[in-house]
């Protein structure tokens, strides 16, 4: 029965719509990095913005045109979904968990944009400190806020390597150019350091038992503002994640899907 189940996911990913809705979604994922690098740049500026996924979503439906294309990026992102599903069950043991992490990530990202289309989203910020509220108030949550901070961090590890290795055109089936090399370096250096941030954060809401310094993306880029040489910092990583919304287009074509 499982290899009949993975034999059908595997005939499930070569479909024209699944791949086509991939692709879709990495274009989705371009666009939205393009806006979160505009928003983090309106920070260092010392505009108001919420330099976040919701902050940018929300940006985006902010005018009819805009609306319009939420929800294409919300049909991308679960399609994206999909296609990941599909190559989690085609695969076994361990290699399953990615893609299934993927998936997770871009069903929230859909799930996030119908939540601004209409108008029930909340910042990363608040969805951060309310579940490290949540699970501060069981016994055992701080170690667990601990861990979840840890696990971020090691993602931005991951993505540090995958960067600086260019290790990311194993995702790719031919060479996208050293223009879109150069901006998947340093796109995923810029991501890497955000989610080190990130995970940062969730360690310090562990040790101080304060779960409103779990911050999200916003949080993150705001706490990096304020460090020595923060404003040039920031410019670099709001320059990295513009660059990763170019890359992700490339991906987009190049994608082995």
């Amino acid at each position: 029965m499982d290899d009949t189940v993975r034999a059908s996911a595997a005939r499930a990913q070569r479909s024209p719509a699944v791949e086509k809705g991939a692709r879709l979604g990495y274009a989705a994922s371009g666009l939205l990095h393009l806006l979160l690098g505009w928003l983090a740049l309106q920070l260092v500026l010392g505009h108001a913005a919420t330099a976040d996924q919701t902050g940018a979503l929300a940006a985006l439906a902010a005018t009819g045109l805009g609306k319009a294309l939420l929800w294409i990026l919300l049909v991308g992102f679960v399609l994206l979904a999909v296609w990941q599903l599909a190559e989690a069950v085609a695969r076994r043991g361990r290699k399953r968990v990615t893609p299934a992490a993927k998936a997770v990530v871009y069903l929230a990202l859909g799930w996030m944009a119908f939540r601004v289309l209409h108008g029930a989203a909340t910042s990363g910020n608040q969805q951060s400190a309310g579940t490290a509220a949540t699970l501060m108030s069981h016994p055992g949550g701080r170690p667990a806020v601990g861990v979840v901070g840890v696990l971020i961090v090691g993602v931005g590890l991951h993505h540090l390597v995958k960067g600086f290795g260019a290790r990311f055109l194993a995702d790719l089936r031919e060479h996208p150019g050293r223009w879109v090399v150069a901006a998947g370096r340093l796109g995923y250096v810029a991501k890497g350091i955000a989610l080190l941030l990130v995970g940062g954060l969730f360690v310090t809401a562990a040790v101080t038992a304060d779960p409103q310094k779990a911050q999200g993306l916003d949080g993150a880029l705001r706490t990096l503002l304020r460090l020595l040489l923060g404003r040039l910092a920031l410019t670099v990583v709001a320059v990295g994640f513009a660059a990763y919304g170019v890359y992700s287009f490339a991906r987009a074509r190049y994608a082995r899907v």
